[in-house]
């Protein structure tokens, strides 16, 4: 992949996966080599708890969402434009939007019945 700016480019943009489907937005990245003065991306994050880093107003709406961070590592990204392209399946990668209904499901009492 070429160099892209990386707020504009990847952030905020919706993840799509091998199949097609649109499982998330890319919440945060994860970066790698700052301090060596060669950053790269190692991973995008996704998920409530990743708008921590997004200063106060995100500190404040990841408490109150209270979802879990999941991370998805740099190579399993195919391309990224309007859209963040991904090599493996959104199940494969945790961020299957059932599997997100479910777990709010699961916390409903009686719901397991």
């Amino acid at each position: 992949m070429s160099e892209i700016d990386l707020g504009l480019g990847i952030l905020d943009h919706q993840l799509v996966d091998s199949d097609g489907h649109h499982c998330g937005k890319v919440d945060d990245l994860e970066l790698e080599g700052v301090r060596d003065g060669t950053p790269r991306v190692a991973a995008i994050l996704t998920g409530a708890s990743a708008w921590r880093g997004r200063g106060l107003l995100g500190r404040l709406a990841a408490a109150v969402a209270r979802g879990r961070l999941v991370r998805i590592a740099w190579e399993d990204v195919k391309d990224v434009h309007a859209e963040v392209e991904l090599r493996r399946t959104a199940e494969e990668l945790g961020v299957a939007r059932e599997d997100r209904a479910r777990r709010l499901v699961e916390r409903i009492p009686g719901a397991s019945l």
